[in-house]
């Protein structure tokens, strides 16, 4: 599928039952509200889309959709690359080859 925009993907997928918002850590994502912890092979992606700021191509934002081993789904909204240094190997290798 293609969306022009990010609020145009997540609205989608939201149908679709991917309702978890969740944030990037260096080891894992998680949502606070949830109670909701994933390391990397706790959960898969699914789908991934990446979009281009219209002012300035470099300025990337993807997004994940994940599915956790215990059947959860939700979302995850990553500036591309911004985060890299931070993360563990792991968690860069789980992001970086689900959209190949």
């Amino acid at each position: 599928m293609n969306y022009a925009t990010v609020l145009d993907a997540l609205n989608d997928l939201k149908k679709r039952g991917y309702t978890i918002d969740f944030n990037l850590q260096p080891d894992c994502i998680k949502c606070d509200a949830n109670k909701i912890r994933f390391t990397p092979d706790q959960f898969e992606i699914t789908e991934v889309y990446r979009f281009e700021g219209e002012s300035n191509p470099s300025d990337e934002s993807v997004v994940y959709a994940i599915k956790g081993k215990d059947g959860s789904k939700g979302v995850l909204v990553s500036a591309y690359g911004m985060y890299s240094e931070e993360l563990e190997e792991e968690m860069i290798k789980k992001l970086q080859f689900s959209g190949h």
